[in-house]
């Protein structure tokens, strides 16, 4: 009766994990949804950190364009003085 008893519980527990294993077409499909939305939200990601860079590169050459501009007008203020 004892072996018996044990015999059951070996299956249930080996029942158990191989309801685990195996995977319904709906988990199937979940996690390929899942894997399909990562990976567009990683497209986006890249998307958005080259606009950033882009950004970021047009705001350093505005920065030089205005250093550069207020050189300019220093030297002609500084050329009106002399005169």
């Amino acid at each position: 009766m004892r072996s018996v008893k044990q015999a059951f519980a070996a299956l249930t527990v080996l029942a158990a994990l191989a309801a685990c294993t195996t995977l319904s077409d709906q988990d199937r499909a979940l996690l390929t949804s899942a894997s399909q939305n990562a990976d567009q939200a990683k497209q986006m990601a890249q998307q958005a950190l080259s606009a950033s860079q882009a950004a970021q590169a047009s705001a350093a050459q505005a920065a030089a364009d205005a250093k550069a501009a207020n050189e300019k007008a220093d030297r002609m203020f500084q050329r009106g003085l002399r005169k």
